[in-house]
């Protein structure tokens, strides 16, 4: 992915959970949304905060049901989205990370590898939220138009990536993420590891530890 200051909204990808984590999305792409945010003004002052606000999710609770629980739902997003959020706005508090975007957020604080303290909350607040946003009621099946032919053009056939997909989830050791990329450019992350060092220009399915996320891996442009 790019630079989170250049990504297009037209952008699309998806991705699935580790196995670890007991949650599976859909193949469905849709285009990236920019997270809310809330400015306020102190009283008796020209300083403008912005804070980072929880998301209401994109369908009621229980609409994932039966493939997911309305408690387990409850759960994930009211209990951990929540906390990333609201630590995130805790520790970027009055730093130079305050007013960035999210994602620029992401990418500053991944520090090419050199993971900073406020990494994990901004980068499993854009995760859970994209999570939500891949998934809908009825949702699943295959793909169309572009998505489909980026799909069969480097993986062969829409089966075969499912493959590939499920089973970079089922792998990842631990906590972690499965997600399907495009890879426009060669990474240059320095410290960190590039999972997958293959030709540009393609779709890959990747998967990454914890709060990682292939924004860090400049896969767009």
């Amino acid at each position: 992915m790019a630079a989170a200051a250049s990504m297009a909204t037209s952008l699309k990808f998806a991705l699935l959970p580790s196995q670890s984590q007991g949650l599976r999305g859909s193949t469905r792409s849709f285009p990236l949304t920019k997270p809310q945010r809330r400015f306020s003004r102190k009283a008796g002052s020209n300083l403008i905060t912005a804070k980072f606000e929880l998301k209401p999710p994109p369908y009621p609770m229980n609409a994932l049901e039966p493939h997911m629980s309305q408690a387990t739902f409850e759960y994930h997003w009211g209990k951990h989205h929540r906390a990333y959020v609201d630590n995130l706005n805790k520790q970027i508090a009055g730093t130079e990370l305050q007013g960035l975007s999210l994602e620029d957020i992401i990418i500053a604080s991944y520090n090419k590898g050199d993971i900073l303290p406020s990494f994990n909350n901004a980068a499993q607040a854009w995760n859970h939220e994209f999570f939500w946003e891949s998934m809908k009621p009825g949702g699943g099946g295959k793909p169309s138009g572009e998505l489909l032919d980026l799909i069969e053009r480097d993986f062969g056939s829409f089966e075969r990536f499912i493959e590939e997909f499920k089973s970079a989830a089922a792998t990842q050791f631990g906590s972690g993420w499965a997600w399907l990329a495009y890879k426009a450019n060669r990474p240059n992350v320095e410290k960190a590891v590039n999972p997958f060092p293959s030709e540009d220009k393609k779709l890959e399915v990747v998967k990454s530890p914890n709060a990682v996320n292939p924004l860090v891996w400049d896969y767009f442009s």
